[in-house]
C-alpha cells in the first residue's frame, strides 16, 4: 500500500475497487497532490493500514476506499475501455 500512497502524493492514480454497500465495480481517478485538487485540506501524514483517503477527481470530493476492496490501481487517468 505504501507504493499506492506514494503515487497519490506524486500525481493522479486510478483506483479500481468494489463498493462495499452495492458490490459495484468503480473506477476512480484520485490524488493527494495539492497541485491537482486545490482544496484547503491537505493530508501531510498518512497512517491508516485499512483505508486509502484521496481526493476523487471525478466527483470533486474526498473519498475513502477500504484497502481490501481495491482490485487494481495504476498511475494516470482511467484508461478508456474498448
Amino acid at each position: 500500500m505504501k507504493n499506492l500512497i506514494d503515487a497519490l502524493y506524486k500525481g493522479i492514480v486510478t483506483i479500481e475497487y468494489t463498493k462495499v454497500d452495492t458490490g459495484e465495480h468503480r473506477i476512480m481517478p484520485g490524488t493527494l497532490n495539492k497541485d491537482f485538487h486545490k482544496q484547503s485540506m491537505e493530508v501531510k501524514r498518512y497512517n491508516s493500514p485499512h483505508t486509502v483517503l484521496c481526493y476523487g477527481l471525478d466527483v470533486q470530493a474526498w473519498r475513502d476506499v477500504k484497502v481490501d476492496t481495491i482490485t487494481n490501481w495504476y498511475e494516470g487517468m482511467p484508461k478508456e475501455e474498448k
